[in-house]
């Protein structure tokens, strides 16, 4: 008679891989003089995942702050749409593509009467799909049940509003203004997502007739999300971009100081993460015949412990230009950073750079705007693979010997762990050639140490519960010189 096996199949809904692009958009400026700062942003407007590609679209804002020929400090901004793909054979038309943009340089040049800035786009993509696989779950076999856990992810996205009232001295104008995002706490209960963080907003401004001035804030948001699979306990992976920003100075020259307003509109992104424990088979015997066995599973990847801190660093800063005691220093801008996890004899480090714009005004009352970098390293308290943000703000630089800048800034570190859960299942059982089993009724079987109670079960062809029956007094793991006696049943005609 045949062997009979029953299986299952497990639907589960989750990330099935990630891939990464680049691309360069660039944006032409006329008619500027000397560019002080350039800044650039990106929203992402549309994504769809074909066959071996997911395809994008965005749109890029930029800004330049440039000194005319008159040397008076003026500001330029343009929006540029984008296009671009990012590949990999594992992408399909059925998968859902979550894109993540950043700008993670930006250069100018001049062409003629022109100036060029380009920003370098990269695009973090996170795939999530079915993720679908069959496992053993009974017949005529004895088998070896374990829990066995598996991530399923539950998507959400949404938008809130963030708004931010601050006086400051008397300006004129904004100039320029950049948005760095910190994702704070991300908390499920009772199906609903909830993030927390904190926007930091860099505005530079024109004071007077031809001075700069910068000014920073912390906006504090909060958003909740509607998720299925938010619960007490679940992890969660949230990101958060600006997708607009607005802002407004309404300056009262008889009180001598100016009034800021800002508009903040927020794309947030979520990932509840919820572990379903199975019931599955890794493992199976037949006490009659030898069996042979098909695995089958996936890996399962999700977000694990967020690890977070605060940490102020000071150097001295690496400069684009030179810097001597009869410039001014005016103003410090575009504040930010970029860092990476790495290991070392003594553990793990987040290292990386802060950087900002220094704007300087010259002797010869002209500006110019010369880029700072401090590198930094700050020892972690994890063992794993981590996904590393961080802002930065609160940067200030002072020349205390010519030619040189000491710089300091606060960092604000967001670790989130990279869990991956991997699922070996036995997915099928072939039977094989019969087993001939020894006719005694009593007989002595020698194990080998270390092994447990399923591994002597196996070697002898019997269920557990019987092996253990009939050794009351067996230790496991088995130790050496262990004597396990295997009684038979004798039928009588």
């Amino acid at each position: 008679m045949a062997m009979k096996t029953q299986t299952e199949v497990f639907r589960g809904f989750g990330q099935t891989g990630e891939t990464t692009a680049q691309t360069a958009v660039e944006c032409r400026f006329g008619e500027v003089e000397t560019v002080l700062s350039a800044h650039a942003s990106v929203a992402l407007v549309g994504a769809e995942a074909g066959n071996g590609e997911v395809r994008f679209s965005g749109k890029a804002y930029f800004s330049v702050v440039y000194e005319d020929a008159e040397k008076r400090v003026c500001r330029a901004e343009k929006g540029v749409e984008f296009s671009a793909r990012a590949q990999d054979e594992k992408i399909f038309p059925a998968v859902t593509p979550r894109v993540y943009l950043s700008v993670e340089n930006v250069s100018v040049r001049r062409e003629g009467a022109s100036v060029y800035v380009t920003a370098l786009v990269g695009a973090d993509v996170a795939l999530y799909g079915e993720q679908t696989f069959e496992y053993l779950a009974g017949g005529d076999l004895i088998l070896k049940r374990e829990p066995v856990s598996v991530l399923c992810a539950h998507l959400a996205s949404g938008s809130t509003e963030a708004e931010d009232e601050f006086e400051t001295e008397l300006v004129g104008d904004v100039l320029m203004h950049a948005e760095t995002v910190a994702v704070t706490d991300a908390t499920c209960s009772a199906g609903v997502l909830r993030a927390e963080g904190e926007v930091s907003l860099n505005v530079l401004a024109l004071k007077g007739e031809n001075a700069l001035v910068s000014f920073e804030r912390l906006v504090p948001f909060t958003a909740e999300l509607a998720c299925e699979g938010a619960e007490t306990g679940n992890r969660a992976d949230v990101r958060v971009s600006v997708e607009r920003a607005v802002l407004r100075a309404e300056p009262d020259e008889e009180r001598g100081n100016c009034k800021i307003f800002a508009e903040l509109t927020l794309n947030i992104d979520g990932c509840v993460y919820e572990e379903v424990v199975l019931d599955g088979v890794t493992d199976a015997f037949s006490p009659d015949c030898r069996v042979k066995l098909t695995y089958g599973g996936g890996e399962a990847r999700g977000a694990g412990d967020v690890i977070r801190a605060t940490e102020r660093v000071a150097g001295r800063a690496a400069l684009s230009g030179e810097v001597n005691f009869s410039d001014t220093l005016q103003a410090v801008t575009l504040q930010r950073a970029e860092a990476n996890l790495v290991s070392d004899g003594e553990g793990k480090r987040v290292e990386g750079v802060a950087m900002a714009t220094l704007l300087v005004l010259g002797a010869d009352g002209s500006h110019r705007g010369v880029e700072m970098s401090l590198p930094f390293s700050v020892p972690v308290q994890t063992e794993e693979d981590c996904r590393v943000s961080v802002l930065a703000c609160g940067t200030s630089a002072r020349q205390r010997q010519e030619g040189e800048i000491d710089a300091e800034a606060t960092l604000r570190l967001c670790l989130t762990e990279e869990r991956r859960l991997s699922v070996r299942l036995v997915s099928a059982a072939e039977e094989g050639e019969k087993i001939e089993r020894s006719q005694s009724a009593v007989s002595v079987y020698v194990p080998r140490a270390g092994d447990g109670l399923w591994e002597l079960s196996k070697s002898l062809g019997k269920p557990p519960e019987e092996v253990s029956a009939s050794n009351p007094d067996l230790e496991f793991p088995i130790r050496e010189g262990q004597r396990v006696v295997v009684y038979r049943k004798k039928e009588i005609s």
